[in-house]
């Protein structure tokens, strides 16, 4: 089993910033790509970014890329992600997600956050 603790949440104006972050225990961290979903009221679970057990590689969804970075400390089992240039189209409750390997679809993950809530005003 792998435990996973979103934070870093909250109000942010449009053009903000905003981290956040998930803490890992249980499992070996280093063993699971690592990836971060959102969830607009109503809607699917969509991608956001993900990267591979070592951080080398990273994937991002077009919406977000050039704003959004990915990258994980596996010292302190912690993966983040620096959202930028924020818009109030980014609001959503946003989940961190463990999977073997990299992947895109939600189906590839194992394990999942509780989520936070990100709320970007215009």
């Amino acid at each position: 089993q792998v435990q996973l603790v979103e934070s870093g949440g909250g109000l942010v104006q449009a053009g903000g910033s905003l981290r956040l972050s998930c803490a890992a225990s249980g499992r070996t961290f280093s063993n699971y790509a690592m990836g971060w979903f959102r969830q607009f009221p109503g809607k699917e679970r969509d991608f956001v970014a993900a990267i591979s057990r070592g951080g080398a590689f990273t994937n991002y969804a077009d919406s977000v890329k050039g704003r959004f970075t990915i990258s994980r400390d596996n010292a302190v089992n912690t993966v983040y992600l620096q959202m930028n240039s924020l818009k109030p189209e980014d609001t959503a409750v946003y989940y961190c997600a463990a999977a073997p390997s990299l992947h895109t679809e939600t189906l590839g993950y194992d394990y999942w956050g509780q989520g936070t809530q990100v709320t970007v005003s215009s």
